[in-house]
C-alpha cells in the first residue's frame, strides 16, 4: 500500500471518529435533556454534585434493571 492510500485512509478514520464523536455527545445530550424534563429538575438550579448524584441514582437503576432480567 502507498503512504498516499495510507493517508487518505488515516483521513477517513479520523473523520469516521470525529462523526462517533459527535454522535456521543448528541445522544448524551438528548438523555440528560429527557431526563431533566422527566423528574421536573430546573436547569439553573442544577448544581454539578446534584448532577452527579442523579447520574449515580440513574446509573443503579439501569444497573439493577439489567442484573434482574
Amino acid at each position: 500500500m502507498s503512504q498516499s492510500n495510507l493517508e487518505k485512509q488515516e483521513a477517513k478514520l479520523k473523520q469516521l471518529n470525529q462523526k462517533i464523536k459527535a454522535e456521543k455527545n448528541k445522544i448524551e445530550q438528548n438523555l440528560g435533556k429527557q431526563i431533566i424534563r422527566s423528574a421536573n429538575l430546573d436547569y439553573g438550579t442544577l448544581t454539578t454534585p446534584q448532577i452527579k448524584m442523579i447520574a449515580k441514582k440513574v446509573a443503579a437503576f439501569l444497573n439493577q434493571s439489567q442484573n434482574n432480567r
